[in-house]
């Protein structure tokens, strides 16, 4: 459920695909969030799930994100080029809680982090300032991990395993899913390539016996396959189409079965572009199959700047709709 594809090696821009799998509407809206905003981690919607200590901050960085259930940041970057990505992880286990840390519920993890960081190192250390809180979001628990990525091509992969958080920090972590961990799907990435050489597979090429099923493992050697093999762009226009069409080849069809469960299908409800160097976001949902997209740059993003929405859902835009954005009081 989610797959995420960062592409650092070309001279255009960096780039950063990501396809948003769940079974149900998340409810998306595109939101610009401008400087100086008030927040409290230990609000979900209206309700209080920090009891002790709540992490409190004020946002010093403008971004434009999709938020999920209304309730926290899924996805986005922001006016620095740091981009992040929330993934579901099933084995996610954030220990016990600690009251002498600031509490920061789990669905405002990345939001956090674009509020306060320019950089992925900058949005390491402010790991340390406080403990992620569990929570359930539309009945479902927040079992996440985050991928996070810069202008400069750096990129992190963070996951808290038996209360332990675990990071990745190296540019060249350019692909993640979902379960297993980190560590065990570049185990098997090694295994699957090894054995791809011993059966003469050891050049790229239409016979390559590729994994082509939806499950995450499969979208993980699939994804880091067609992304290495991707050609120079000869401009911005083929750059984003380029990572579009590895992200799509990594989505999951209607109707495509998973595993058994409360539900049986996870189809790609929506897939994003985050344009680190040219600061755009492109926005594509699955149900609406237009490319939408917006600049960050044509947002008011001072201190006392009004947030922003646009809710793809039901609507036929297409293109640039960084003027369709409408104000709207702050969601977190």
């Amino acid at each position: 459920m989610c797959t995420r594809i960062l592409w650092n090696t070309n001279d255009r821009a960096v780039l950063t695909g990501r396809t948003m799998d769940w079974p149900e509407s998340t409810e998306p809206v595109l939101t610009v969030f401008p400087r100086g905003l008030r927040r409290d981690g230990g609000m979900l919607k209206g309700s209080a799930v920090v009891g002790e200590n709540p992490l409190r901050w004020t946002s010093g960085l403008g971004s434009i994100v999709t938020t999920v259930y209304g309730a926290g940041t899924a996805d986005g970057f922001n006016e620095a080029g740091l981009g992040a990505h929330m993934l579901y992880l099933d084995g996610t286990d954030l220990g016990p809680r600690d009251p002498g840390r600031p509490g920061l519920q789990i669905g405002l993890w990345i939001q956090f982090l674009l509020d306060g960081a320019r950089t992925v190192t900058e949005a390491l250390e402010l790991l340390d300032t406080c403990q992620l809180v569990p929570v359930e979001l539309h009945g479902f628990p927040a079992t996440v991990h985050i991928a996070l990525e810069d202008a400069s091509g750096d990129s992190a992969i963070v996951e808290y395993l038996a209360g332990e958080r675990r990071v990745h920090h190296d540019r060249g972590h350019t692909i993640m899913t979902n379960a297993p961990a980190y560590d065990e799907q570049l185990r098997l990435l090694r295994e699957e390539v090894r054995t791809l050489r011993e059966l003469g597979h050891d050049k790229p090429g239409s016979e390559v016996p590729l994994p082509g099923n939806v499950n995450a493992v499969d979208r993980f050697q699939r994804a880091a396959y067609f992304s290495s093999l991707l050609p120079e762009p000869a401009d911005d226009r083929q750059a984003v189409a380029a990572i579009l069409a590895v992200t799509r080849n990594a989505s999951v069809p209607f109707g495509a079965p998973y595993r058994e469960g409360r539900f049986r299908t996870y189809n790609t409800e929506y897939r994003t572009v985050c344009d680190l160097t040219n600061k755009r976001y492109f926005f594509e949902l699955s149900t609406s199959p237009n490319l939408l997209w917006a600049e960050i740059d044509r947002f008011d993003l001072s201190p006392g700047a009004p947030v922003m929405t646009l809710s793809p859902e039901g609507t036929d835009l297409v293109g640039d709709v960084s003027d369709r954005f409408t104000r709207t009081p702050a969601p977190f």
